[in-house]
């Protein structure tokens, strides 16, 4: 397999991969003792990286058109715009490179997340009490597909 040549590179069988770029993901929640757990678990993951931390809805949207994460870990129950809203609104741009990919967090149980992803265009839905760094890195292999 090929990999990405850096400049002036060695162009024979011995090339080489530049390291991977973190993911880099913006926390949205409003409380601030899980905004804090989640920046300790996002940095505890490998190749994951803290972005930008907000509290509302309404700060996701303009954060994210700002500091274009490619992960936004958004509370559902947000002051304000809820999160399955501010994911429409991030959400409502063109597809493609830039575009976030978007996941809902609840202390609700996992079963009750589908309706709020199917409503929202999100990828996915995960229970708070099930964050940590082993299944963001998982959920974040299934949803990009690697």
């Amino acid at each position: 397999m090929l990999g990405w040549l850096w400049p002036g590179a060695h162009t024979g069988p011995t090339m080489t991969t530049p390291p991977q770029a973190p993911v880099r993901v913006l926390i949205v929640d409003d409380q601030a003792s899980f905004r804090r757990a989640a920046e300790q678990v996002v940095e505890a993951t490998d190749g994951f990286a803290v972005a930008g931390v907000v509290a509302t809805g309404e700060a996701a949207v303009v954060a994210a058109r700002a500091l274009r994460p490619d992960l936004v870990l958004m509370d559902v129950h947000l002051p304000g715009i809820d999160g399955p809203e501010a994911t429409r609104r991030i959400l409502a741009g063109p597809e493609g490179p830039g575009r976030p990919v978007v996941l809902l967090l609840s202390t609700d149980e996992e079963g009750d997340g589908g309706a709020w992803v199917a409503g929202s265009g999100a990828a996915g839905y995960l229970a708070k009490r099930a964050f940590e760094p082993q299944r963001l890195g998982a959920v974040w292999a299934v949803v990009v597909g690697a």
